[in-house]
């Protein structure tokens, strides 16, 4: 194991953000974090970078206890690299950026010249060379920032929302990016994000935060709203854009919940309209997964769908076609 986190606790101000009993993460892996806004996940990966100290807790490194209050963490922090949703370039070019890590370590000047180059191309990035880094895109700062961390050498590179700025293009390069440099250099990646098919697409395992705890894999499809109730007695859940989920639950007014991807039933058929937990939507996007199939539908908002894939062949869906979702009301987490 790369990590070993015990009862890790970060307080600010009184108030918990960080509360991880037992983690243990596997070195030369891939590892999605997800979990919404203020969960947690930008402080967990400050303190996996050794730039923040814990409230309590242990965290080992390579089987060793990281002691946060001596000078050892510079040498950790050669190990560990994290790039920052928003990173900060230097306003010279492209090419002085990611070579700066290298000066710092003495490293010769024909070696500096080739490890730039290679480090380039590797994020797309060799055209730009020359090119002013505080003129770059977000998406190609992103590119640029990364190839930096990569010229450090690390062991463990961490990556917070790394295409939570970007374009389309971008992004589907960053992503190429992240599978390349744990692929081909072996090196243990770490990365934020929300999207629920990034994350199952990109890695190996992924992880859940939920107000700074872990939360088991199925707490997905997490959304605001709120708890009203029928002429009849029955409590809904009504989400922002309007879609109404039957609950069951004793909390009123304003709510979130989490839906079981496992526990959506999808299907074509228009008899499924009858039933009162059903909800009618588009089919938007297909994810291969494994030994299953993750569909999203857009019913007023995005719901993710996991479908056994023996299951998936004869339903035989098409992209853009509308579908009906159905759900038990005990497949709905009220928080």
């Amino acid at each position: 194991m790369i990590y070993n986190l015990i009862n890790l606790k970060m307080i600010y101000d009184g108030r918990t953000v960080l509360d991880v009993k037992e983690l243990a993460l596997e070195k030369g892996k891939v590892l999605g974090l997800l979990g919404p806004n203020g969960a947690g996940k930008t402080t967990l990966l400050e303190i996996l970078a050794f730039l923040s100290t814990p409230s309590s807790g242990e965290v080992w490194f390579e089987r060793k206890k990281v002691n946060f209050s001596n000078g050892n963490l510079i040498e950790l922090r050669r190990k560990v690299v994290l790039v920052q949703q928003q990173p900060i370039l230097f306003t010279s070019t492209v090419s002085k950026n990611v070579e700066f890590p290298l000066r710092i370590r003495k490293t010769p000047r024909e070696e500096r010249d080739e490890i730039v180059e290679e480090l380039l191309e590797l994020v797309g990035m060799g055209a730009f060379k020359h090119a002013k880094a505080h003129r770059l895109s977000g998406g190609e700062t992103q590119r640029v920032a990364i190839a930096r961390a990569l010229a450090c050498s690390p062991e463990v590179i961490l990556l917070d929302e790394p295409t939570s700025n970007v374009d389309v293009e971008n992004q589907v390069a960053i992503e190429h990016i992240i599978a390349e440099i744990n692929r081909v250099r072996g090196i243990s990646v770490i990365f934020t994000t929300h999207n629920m098919l990034q994350a199952s697409k990109l890695a190996h395992a992924t992880l859940f935060l939920y107000e700074g705890k872990l939360a088991e894999s199925i707490y997905e499809n997490i959304f605001s709203g709120r708890v009203e109730r029928n002429e009849e007695g029955f409590k809904y859940c009504v989400l922002q854009n309007g879609p109404r989920l039957r609950v069951r639950s004793d909390k009123s007014g304003s709510i979130r919940i989490s839906i079981d991807p496992r526990t959506l039933r999808i299907s074509r058929d228009e008899d499924d309209s009858s039933i009162e937990n059903t909800l009618r939507g588009r089919l938007i996007q297909l994810t291969d997964e494994r030994n299953q199939v993750r569909a999203l539908v857009d019913v007023g908002v995005p719901l993710s769908v996991l479908i056994p894939r023996e299951q998936f062949r004869h339903l035989h869906l098409s992209l853009g076609e509308d579908v009906c979702l159905t759900y038990p009301s005990d497949g709905i987490e009220v928080f």
